[in-house]
């Protein structure tokens, strides 16, 4: 069994109310493409065919991946005005959820929400919730807002008691000018300003004052799984932003579970000895990479055939209980 955690589609019906946000991100749309623009920060083409569910069905068969639960990569509805937010999140909900119900047995759901508007995002996790979505999309920031400002704590709150995982997924820094050159904010910039979230949830205390809420990290944990024996130094032994916390960042991190979307079989290797195999969902990132690329490193992996199982599909099935 192949479940893959990270697959994304960008539904007609969002592009148009992306078309109407009145700041960056902002979308161009030309014949069978959008060209989606940050200002003069970042600028990329997203291309419908390569969207286009058929061909993501086909390229699952091709990796024999069984399973894929579907959500919106960047930008997601959380940059938008508040006006928009409410309705850009709801389109994509229901373009997911139509294409759940035509494929049950191949696809799942992972829900946008109106982040910036967090008693609307509460009323939009209820409505996913009775549509069998198995988790919410959280990103990097809240439309500049940092992720553990206050204001959000109640969505996390309810993200727990619904059971409803966060995978948390990049999105263009609010400090990418400073690295929009040679590509760096999609080389490295995205990885670490998403790294730098999740840190932001770990010493906000979150995790304490939810002990049942569960998180996905993409991406073999950005930077942090490399950087943890720095961080808890800088906690248990300078006493740094401890005031939120009783346990070593690390120790947070490892309830975390990231996700094996990583070109490289040494980061992978790293991310299992830190986080063990049941703590690991296979992804793709499709359909800007080609699945069976990641595959094969799953495969290449010098570790037991039952922990292999468990990354390919079991512990995702388990987390947003799938089967």
């Amino acid at each position: 069994m192949r479940i893959d955690c990270q697959s994304h589609i960008f539904p007609s019906e969002y592009i148009e109310i992306l078309a109407q946000n009145p700041h960056p991100p902002q979308v161009i749309r030309r014949e069978n493409e959008s060209i989606i623009t940050y200002g003069d920060v970042q600028t990329f083409r997203l291309q419908d065919e390569v969207y286009d569910p058929i061909r993501k069905l086909k390229d699952m068969d091709a990796a024999g991946v069984d399973m894929a639960l579907l959500s919106t990569n960047i930008p997601p509805p959380c940059m938008l005005s508040a006006e928009l937010g409410n309705k850009g999140a709801q389109a994509i909900n229901n373009a997911i959820a139509e294409l759940v119900d035509l494929h049950p047995h191949r696809f799942a759901g992972l829900a946008s929400l109106p982040w910036q508007n967090p008693d609307e995002a509460i009323t939009e996790m209820d409505r996913v919730k009775e549509m069998d979505f198995r988790g919410i999309m959280l990103y990097s920031h809240i439309g500049g807002i940092p992720v553990d400002a206050p204001q959000f704590e109640p969505v996390f709150a309810h993200s727990a008691s619904l059971q409803l995982p966060i995978v948390m997924h990049p999105t263009v820094p609010t400090w990418g000018d400073a690295i929009k050159d040679h590509w760096m904010i999609g080389m490295m910039g995205l990885q670490v300003d998403s790294s730098f979230a999740l840190l932001r949830l770990i010493l906000s205390g979150i995790l304490v004052r939810l002990p049942n809420l569960q998180i996905v990290m993409p991406h073999v944990g950005g930077i942090l799984p490399y950087m943890s024996g720095r961080i808890d130094h800088q906690t248990e032994v300078l006493g740094r932003a401890r005031e939120n916390i009783t346990k070593p960042p690390s120790a947070y991190l490892r309830r975390i579970y990231l996700d094996t979307v990583s070109p490289s079989l040494q980061a992978l290797h790293f991310a299992y000895q830190f986080s063990g195999e049941n703590h690991l969902l296979f992804g793709t990132d499709h359909p800007w990479v080609d699945i069976p690329r990641f595959v094969s490193l799953i495969e290449k992996m010098e570790i037991p055939k039952k922990a292999k199982e468990r990354i390919f599909g079991e512990n995702a099935a388990a987390l947003f209980d799938l089967f």
